[in-house]
């Protein structure tokens, strides 16, 4: 295969992941008709490491864990926290709203990456934090009172917990000794665990099997988790990381999008004005140079 055909497979890997994990808002909203947050998280965890596990034997990867300790961790942040608190937050919030707050993640990757990793942002990264900070205001509305702000602040911890776990990543798995595809697989397996544990202490409505809540969990399963990461590996192989972060910034906004279409979820104008400058903060974030310390 030639380097541009090459090039242009893997920007519409690119378009189509994009597309699967955006949808998955609206399927994730959906689904809490028919079962609690926790439950379904869990068992969507389980179905996405067995489909994650699949796929390694498919390509022929070793199965082999990698050290037990950062990964344990990096699956109690990234898979437990976050999914977790972000189903969560979909009980009451809107699919897209929740979507853009949970990928907050740079903003506050930008925040902890100066304690824990010694990356000290630059002054166009603090101006673009402050930034996203005024878009949180317009979206919390607090001269409304913070009472029914639970989904909010939910979907923000969510952010919170990724950010955690790329620090974590960064620091244990910088050295590209493990791929992604086997690190997610094994961190999503102990994530599983600590999400069943949830699930098992936390009591909620009891799951109505039916065909919808059955192609939800499948949706999350095969196409939100396995082939989604199987897209993802090959547009990191292909791809500038530049032009690979874009699904960061692209996947939140073409997520309200479709809430807006599919879920007629219509922000008011503060919203609209918050979404829309941490919409531009983010990508501030992601595109202005870091000056390590």
């Amino acid at each position: 295969m030639s380097e541009s055909a090459s090039r242009r497979g893997a920007l519409l890997a690119l378009i189509v992941l994009t597309l699967v994990w955006s949808y998955n808002w609206v399927v994730m909203k959906q689904v809490l008709q028919y079962s609690g947050p926790f439950a379904f998280s869990a068992i969507r965890a389980v179905l996405a490491t067995l489909v994650l596990f699949a796929v390694l034997l498919a390509r022929r990867e070793t199965l082999r864990p990698p050290p037990l300790q950062p990964v344990i961790l990096l699956g109690l942040a990234q898979t437990t926290a976050f999914q977790a608190l972000v189903q969560w937050a979909l009980v009451d919030g809107g699919a897209g709203k929740t979507a853009l707050l949970a990928y907050t993640m740079p903003f506050w990757l930008l925040l902890l990456a100066w304690p824990l990793l010694h990356e000290r942002p630059d002054a166009r990264r603090l101006g673009f934090a402050a930034l996203a900070g005024l878009g949180l205001l317009g979206v919390l509305q607090p001269w409304n009172g913070l009472g029914a702000q639970l989904s909010t602040g939910l979907a923000l911890a969510g952010g919170l917990a990724w950010a955690l776990a790329v620090v974590i990543a960064k620091k244990a798995f910088a050295d590209g000794s493990v791929t992604a595809l086997r690190l997610t697989a094994w961190q999503m397996a102990f994530g599983a665990v600590g999400l069943c544990l949830v699930a098992l202490v936390v009591p909620e409505r009891s799951i109505v099997w039916n065909l919808p809540f059955a192609a939800g969990l499948a949706y999350n399963a095969v196409f939100a988790s396995g082939l989604a990461w199987v897209l993802w590996a090959l547009i990191v192989q292909r791809l500038p990381a530049t032009t690979a972060g874009l699904v960061s910034l692209a996947v939140p906004l073409c997520g309200l999008l479709l809430a807006w279409l599919l879920l007629g979820e219509r922000p008011d104008a503060w919203e609209t004005a918050g979404i829309a400058l941490i919409a531009t903060a983010l990508v501030g974030i992601s595109r202005a140079p870091a000056r390590a310390s």
